[in-house]
């Protein structure tokens, strides 16, 4: 799609286990490059709709050339996909048929050095994803405790020099405030031991930061309750994660909506769990073929998990 630099991952794989139908009401609570949604309009037509919720204001500039063609099916929503249900609700887009979540920074993101979110650019350190609000990750760099930058490059980095990098970081920002990525890599880079093997050693701090800023962890928990909210019976919730943490909160949050039956002493059993009820589409993730990955590396670590909603 011409306009955005992001290919969208696991797209064949994705439209197959939503069982996109025409006449379907969709959301796909991750606009990014648009190249999702185009393809739930497509395969939704003539008659399917499709909600685009996207924290980014640019996102929605870069795409909607392309996709506004689609007319009225098409419903774009500038917010949180965190706030996923009140969304929907308001727009009278209920019930869904399938959702999608992928959890992947865009490559319009990534690429454009001016977001702060890679240290491939020098740019300012913002990583923002919605620019209109919040504390930027210079706010954050300049002002938090150096046990907490500690504990949330820990946490949402899973660095273990979290506690070299952080004094470096404090050390450094008492000379003169940190503004800009580059400075911000070289400082972990030099705490960290430089570099080593094929990942900046940056890599995992910038991560946490990102996380962070833009409070990833609780929005994550948030629209994946939201999004099993409402859907039908039926309707299947599809979600693409990119590194462990991410990976690991799914699961858990399927598990818990898929319960377990729990024997009674006094004979039978119950079931247990957190509603509405689901079951597992994918009995483990699916993950991008070779050539997919050849044509698009960052599909390398993408994993896709389904699942369905169940009468409850």
């Amino acid at each position: 799609m011409s306009g955005t630099q992001h290919v969208a991952v696991l797209l064949e794989e994705v439209m197959e286990l939503l069982r996109v139908e025409q006449g379907g009401r969709y959301i796909d609570g991750t606009l990014g490059g648009g190249g999702h949604t185009g393809a739930l309009l497509e395969r939704s037509a003539p008659d399917g709709r499709v909600m685009s919720i996207d924290r980014d204001p640019s996102a929605f500039h870069r795409v909607r050339p392309h996709l506004s063609s689609s007319g009225n099916r098409w419903n774009p929503v500038h917010g949180n996909f965190a706030d996923m249900a009140a969304l929907a609700l308001k727009a009278d887009f209920v019930p869904v048929d399938g959702i999608l979540l992928d959890l992947g920074m865009s490559s319009d993101q990534l690429d454009d050095g001016n977001r702060g979110f890679s240290f491939q650019a020098d740019g300012p350190l913002d990583m923002r994803m919605d620019t209109t609000q919040g504390l930027t990750a210079a706010d954050l760099v300049n002002s938090e405790s150096e046990q907490g930058l500690a504990d949330l490059i820990r946490r949402y980095g899973e660095e273990k020099a979290a506690g070299r990098i952080s004094r470096a970081i404090v050390r450094e920002r008492e000379r003169e405030p940190i503004t800009t990525t580059g400075r911000l890599a070289g400082i972990v880079e030099r705490a960290a031991g430089g570099r080593r093997g094929p990942t900046h050693p940056a890599t995992r701090t910038f991560q946490a930061l990102r996380m962070a800023v833009n409070d990833e962890p609780g929005s994550l928990a948030r629209g994946l309750e939201g999004a099993l909210s409402l859907l039908r019976p039926g309707g299947r919730l599809a979600v693409i994660s990119f590194h462990s943490l991410e990976d690991r909160d799914v699961k858990q949050c399927f598990r818990e909506h898929e319960g377990r039956d729990v024997s009674l002493e006094a004979g039978g059993s119950r079931w247990e769990g957190a509603l509405p009820r689901v079951r597992r589409v994918t009995k483990k993730p699916v993950v991008a073929g070779e050539k997919e990955v050849k044509n698009n590396p960052r599909a390398r670590s993408a994993k896709l998990r389904v699942v369905e909603r169940k009468d409850d």
